[in-house]
């Protein structure tokens, strides 16, 4: 499942464009032509990614307490559920949510450190950028993010995330070079997709946490003799016993 992050991300990489991709069209020049142009669109990307594996490291951290508890299949139908809540949830019970929990105060801070480093004309500054654009609310980033939740472990949250922020890279590339490539409709095209992407991924988390017995794609959880759980997929039959 931690391959999904790559697929969600590559797929749903238009969204990015419109959501983000004023900022990453609108990023400094350092120096507008040769290595050092290119060079300030990757570290800008490469920021993006960094932030989006941090916040796996925090949905890991989470996910895997109650791992540890022996809830995995309850983690992965949990985020099926997260994952359907944010699609469905209307954007002013989104906003409320925010300011409630001081997301908006955070913001606040995102927003004017963006434009401090907007304003620097180095390659530090450019990464600054893409660390902070990370930042921002993104329904589609807390898509990611319920997913994560059931990645095995804080490094497979982590893995996930960078997987998803590795998809997002090759459409936001080409669009922090030269945003005219796509067009609006094609972007609008794309962005009415992402509800019907993160549906189908909520599905397959729901299936998953089920223990169908589908190999790969709903494997039953046994319990082993040391109260450890491992996934029937994995696990080797048993050999009959001679007589």
């Amino acid at each position: 499942m931690i391959w999904a992050g790559f697929i969600f991300g590559l797929v749903g990489s238009f969204h990015c464009v419109g959501m983000c991709g004023p900022i990453a069209m609108a990023l400094p020049f350092v120096g507008s032509t040769g290595w050092r142009y290119y060079a300030g669109r990757l570290l800008y990307n490469s920021g993006r990614i960094v932030t989006y594996a941090l916040l796996g490291a925090l949905a890991g951290v989470f996910g895997e307490s109650l791992q540890m508890a022996g809830l995995q299949q309850t983690v992965s139908i949990v985020s099926g559920i997260l994952i359907l809540l944010l699609l469905v949830l209307p954007a002013a019970v989104k906003g409320k949510s925010a300011s409630v929990l001081g997301a908006d105060k955070l913001m606040a801070w995102v927003r004017r450190k963006l434009g401090y480093y907007f304003q620097k004309n180095s390659l530090g500054s450019l990464f600054m950028v893409g660390l902070l654009n990370g930042l921002l609310p993104c329904g589609f980033v807390y898509i990611a993010l319920a997913g994560a939740i059931s990645a095995p472990g804080v490094g497979g949250a982590m893995l996930y995330m960078a997987l998803f922020g590795l998809g997002t890279f090759p459409l936001m590339f080409i669009v922090s070079l030269s945003g005219k490539l796509i067009s609006l409709k094609m972007r609008g095209m794309f962005n009415r997709a992402v509800p019907y992407i993160g549906m189908t991924l909520a599905i397959l988390f729901i299936v998953r946490g089920l223990g169908l017995g589908i190999p790969y794609l709903s494997p039953k959880v046994i319990e082993t003799q040391a109260h450890k759980t491992e996934m029937s997929c994995c696990s080797k039959p048993a050999v009959a016993r001679a007589k």
